[in-house]
């Protein structure tokens, strides 16, 4: 059996998401997460502002199952207009 990633799954996977400074930054990132991670915990969700507060970057950590979830999320926080990047 071919390796397609180098994780080993279940296991916690963070995710750094940055996009412009809006109050409902985080909730937006949240709820986008939840659809690939039901069971996302948060209180391994932190948000952050830029120095001048144009910047908002949130970092979660998601129970990864599968390489196909993280595929679908980083898919799907990269398509949003509001997200600037996903790592």
């Amino acid at each position: 059996m071919a390796a397609d990633t180098l994780l080993t799954f279940p296991c916690d996977f963070p995710i750094k998401v940055v996009g412009r400074g809006d109050a409902d930054f985080d909730a937006l990132v949240i709820a986008i997460a939840q659809r690939h991670a039901p069971d996302l915990d948060l209180t391994r969700v932190l948000g952050r502002n830029s120095r001048h507060g144009n910047w908002r970057a949130v970092t979660l950590v998601v129970r990864a199952t599968s390489q196909a979830q993280l595929d679908a999320l980083y898919g799907e926080l990269s398509a949003h207009e509001r997200v600037t990047m996903a790592l």
